[in-house]
């Protein structure tokens, strides 16, 4: 999800303009829009705590007269009975809204659509500018009543009903425009905004417009982009925390909720979830200096993180869809999220499918000794067909092979050896000329490179030509601000000009994929292992196979984390154990340990795909471990692999009341259990032994899934059965004595423990190759 936590917030209530609009409190904003009135009463007893000052306009008492005041003082009896009994019902309160009440206002009946939640006042108030402190969360319920002015479109029970029609063409739609297009037509006809747009955020979140419904006299924005400075992070953060926000008026006068500071914190009422929340004036402003009177915005959200919006606005003049008709286009905008996550994942799959034909011939190929490594590499298949690109240029044995464009020798020598200076196995850029100027490599076909450097100066490496774009801006991303005088003072205003602003962008080829990037890494896995069968060293290409497959671990936040992987004595070979520790976009971080049946070099490249496929599945779908180890099974006997293996994978996460402690959600391929100790020295097993089939034995059966809270000073640890067992001794009593070890070394720091922990029981060696993966949740011992 978008950070928000480490924004340094300026106080609420102080002045805001373009310098300290990204520290805004927007959530603290202490007002609402005064199309409807906000009372804030205490929940169990719904006695009023807080309301809006335009209390009165709605329910005829002042909001001096309210506080203190039971609810049905204040609404009358059926109506505060109607708020009650919706609040205290089971489940949550936004499935349950809008409570349909009728007040008596002036004498005269009328019909109100009441809309609850609870805000959470007192246990997570702010220390010093946002950093929890803890405490026992204090709820109050949050009741904004909004004057349902009209008849009602339709009964909010019949919202699928309404939109069922447009649901059903997006299920029919064949292509990503189609979805977007039918989208932003069905959302206007639905609300009556005159501009509809479907607004998509790139990997750093400028926009852009890719569907448009307008009334026909407007100019279009299609196609536009707008920088990432107008949605700043706190911005993005309430929206994927709040689906959707409406300001019926964006000249309206914010009505301020008294007190400013809720009696059980101290502190301003957090907004988050209101749907009369008061908006930033400078926000205001921007729609005000685009001519918008007018706007709503739908989230759409893919893994809960921020994928782009619904951005509705209006011209003529205020408009205030009823909630009924929000409920419906917020719905329309989740189904077209669920709809976005769907195409992307068969996309996905089906490219992951292509891909993984190719690497599966281009393998077996490098595996034929009778051909020259580069000729197996560029025929059909080829590298080319792998990862598209201008050019290839390999360089294995001796030999060099080129395919498509090509630069000269001493070009693409000089790339390769930048490339291995950075001591990454794979790397990639869209821009030689930005991070090596000094190679002074030809921009039409060396723009870009993505490299595979190998052992000896090896080498294999893919070129991009430059990618000239020419991206239409909604006004100067340049020129974001203006300057207005005030008096005496010069204050920074939002731009006023929106008008299409053309950036032309050079000195880039198309970018290359983290997807593009794994499979990269996955064939180098195998060509070392061509490299490795061909070599009269195999000691030697053993240990850089090794070294490639089992990359330098992340460190997760707040912990200390150390691995080890140590080969049989018996043999220089490679074997089937492997660890991978990597961060994921969500911010989690996936712990995996595994082995692959056998003990040869096919147990190393099944290994490396079976380590490729589990990233790649981590990477373009759900990082729910169980769901991954499911999908692992379906993609092994898919593809053919025929790989036995037991693998585990942890996800490892900082949970919602964050006390220092961490999340671990685990799922178990056969593997043995991970062991915890705890802060005071106990050491258990989180499950029975071998929990869970062997990947590789029925795809069918879907995994389950466990989670642990992890104590801060806790430590778990991943491992290999080359640890724990032995001709004269069972798996039992290998785990036992493990537990034991790890339980008496509690002094020592994760690194220690490892190297304490193979010392002690592998004294003479290990027969079985061990990997290790001891993740310790500070403070940590030494």
């Amino acid at each position: 999800m978008t950070d928000a936590a480490e924004i340094d917030f300026v106080a609420p209530g102080a002045p805001i303009d373009l310098d300290n609009c990204a520290r805004e409190p927007i959530h603290v904003p202490g007002s609402i829009q005064p199309r409807g009135v906000l009372l804030v009463v205490s929940d169990p007893d719904h006695v009023v705590e807080q309301a809006s000052e335009n209390l009165e306009e709605l329910t005829g008492v002042s909001w001096q007269q309210s506080l203190g005041r039971p609810l049905t003082d204040v609404l009358g009896v059926a109506a505060a009975d109607a708020v009650i009994r919706s609040a205290s019902a089971f489940g949550d309160l936004r499935e349950r809204n809008p409570v349909e009440l009728i007040l008596d206002v002036n004498g005269s009946p009328e019909p109100v659509d009441a809309v609850l939640h609870r805000a959470v006042v007192e246990g997570h108030r702010a220390a010093g500018r946002g950093g929890a402190t803890g405490g026992t969360p204090t709820t109050s319920l949050v009741v904004e009543l909004e004057p349902a002015r009209g008849p009602r479109p339709f009964s909010f029970p019949n919202t699928y009903q309404a939109v069922r029609g447009t649901v059903a063409e997006l299920n029919r739609a064949a292509t990503l425009q189609e979805l977007y297009d039918i989208t932003a037509r069905a959302v206007r006809e639905l609300t009556g905004f005159d501009r509809v747009m479907v607004y998509r955020y790139d990997a750093d979140y400028n926009g852009e417009v890719v569907a448009e419904s307008k009334i026909d006299e407007l100019n279009s924005f299609l196609g536009q982009h707008f920088p990432a400075s107008d949605i700043p992070a706190q911005a993005r953060a309430l929206y994927e925390k709040n689906w959707i926000r409406l300001i019926s008026d964006v000249a309206y006068e914010p009505s301020p909720v008294r007190p400013a500071d809720h009696p059980a914190s101290g502190r301003p009422l957090d907004m988050t979830y209101s749907t009369l929340r008061s908006v930033s004036p400078i926000h205001i402003e921007y729609l005000g200096n685009m001519g918008v009177r007018a706007s709503m915005s739908i989230s759409l959200l893919r893994d809960g993180k921020l994928w782009g919006l619904i951005a509705c606005h209006h011209y003529s003049g205020p408009h205030a869809p009823p909630y009924a008709t929000r409920a419906a286009a917020e719905f329309l905008g989740s189904t077209l999220s669920l709809r976005l996550v769907d195409r992307a994942q068969e996309d996905e799959v089906r490219r992951a499918l292509r891909v993984r034909a190719t690497l599966t011939a281009l393998t077996a190929a490098a595996r034929d000794e009778d051909r020259r490594l580069t000729d197996a590499l560029l025929g059909s298949p080829g590298v080319l067909d792998l990862l598209p690109a201008d050019g290839v240029v390999l360089r294995l044995q001796g030999v060099t092979g080129t395919g498509g464009a090509g630069v000269p020798g001493e070009v693409a020598d000089a790339i390769a050896a930048w490339a291995a200076g950075t001591g990454d196995d794979v790397v990639a850029t869209d821009s030689l000329q930005r991070d090596a100027p000094s190679l002074d490599a030809p921009q039409d076909v060396a723009c870009g490179a993505l490299v595979l450097p190998l052992p000896d100066g090896q080498y294999l490496l893919w070129l991009r030509g430059e990618a000239v774009q020419h991206v239409d801006w909604g006004g100067d991303p340049h020129n974001k601000a203006i300057a207005e005088r005030e008096g005496d003072e010069v204050r920074l205003s939002p731009r006023k000009s929106f008008e299409r602003w053309r950036e032309v962008v050079r000195g880039r080829s198309q970018p290359w994929t983290a997807e593009e990037v794994a499979e990269a890494a996955e064939l180098r896995t195998h060509l070392l292992e061509a490299l490795y069968a061909r070599s009269r060293s195999v000691v030697r290409a053993a240990e850089t196979l090794q070294r490639s497959l089992l990359t330098e671990p992340v460190q997760p936040e707040g912990s200390e984390l150390a691995v080890r992987y140590v080969p049989a004595a018996r043999e220089a070979q490679v074997g089937g154990d492997w660890y991978d520790v990597f961060d994921l976009p969500n911010g989690s971080t996936l712990l995996v340990i595994g082995d692959v049946a056998g003990h040869d070099s096919h147990s190393a490249a099944t290994m490396g795909q079976l380590r490729g496929l589990l990233r790649g599945i981590a990477f373009s779908g759900s990082s729910d471990p169980a769901t991954i180890l499911t999908r692992l099974d379906l993609a092994i006997d898919g593809l053919g692999l025929g790989a036995l293996a037991t693998v585990l994978v942890g996800r490892l996460e900082r949970p919602e009341d964050d006390g220092g402690g961490r999340l671990l959600h685990w799922a178990s391929a056969g593997h043995l259990p991970p062991l915890l100790r705890s802060p005071d020295g106990s050491v258990r097993p989180l499950d029975a032994p071998r929990a869970g089939l062997l990947l590789g034995v029925d795809p069918t059966r879907p995994r389950t899934g466990q989670q642990v809270l992890l104590e801060p000073g806790s430590t778990v640890l991943l491992y290999t059965d080359g640890l724990v067992e032995r001709r004269d001794q069972v798996f039992d009593d290998g785990v036992a004595l493990l537990a034991a070890a790890l339980g008496e070394l509690r002094d020592l720091p994760v690194d220690g423990l490892c190297d304490a922990l193979l010392t002690r029981l592998l004294p003479d060696g290990a027969e079985d190759d061990v990997a290790l993966v001891a993740v310790c949740l500070r403070p940590c011992p030494g």
